[in-house]
């Protein structure tokens, strides 16, 4: 096993429901977005950023649906930051696939960046979550 895999064998089916969990999210019913939302998360990295959030949890107690928020708004936090840098540098790939701005432009990247930061601003509020809500809009103000 890697030590990758070594690193994430505690949490591991934590991060099983955390996929379906992401993926429930990364849904719309606008045809393209849909198209697009499907692209993107077919091609997730490593999900180091997720792996994280689990593995603390679970040194400081238990992992429960709060972390599965957490876990979620900084995932897309993370891919909309990627999206729209890929229209910042003109990327034409990105995790050894074409981009979305290669795909189909900068525009719809832009607002399909803006989508994914919104969705996960969104899954605060509904979640009555706003101390991360605070904490993600301070991250992605000290990004600007």
């Amino acid at each position: 096993m890697s030590d990758l895999g070594n690193i994430k064998k505690p949490v591991k089916e934590e991060m099983a429901h955390f996929e379906a969990y992401f993926g429930r999210t990364m849904q719309s019913k606008i045809p393209l977005l849909k198209i697009i939302l499907n692209y993107i998360f077919r091609r997730k990295g490593k999900q180091m950023r997720p792996l994280l959030v689990f593995l603390s949890a679970k040194l400081n107690g238990e992992i429960g649906e709060p972390t599965y928020v957490a876990a979620t708004l900084i995932e897309l936090l993370h891919t909309a930051s990627l999206v729209h840098d890929d229209v910042v540098d003109n990327a034409n790939e990105r995790r050894g696939a074409l981009s979305i701005n290669a795909l189909w432009n900068s525009k719809i990247a832009v607002l399909v960046g803006d989508y994914m930061l919104t969705k996960g601003m969104l899954i605060s509020i509904e979640k009555n979550r706003i101390d991360m809500l605070e904490l993600a809009s301070e991250a992605v103000r000290s990004m600007t």
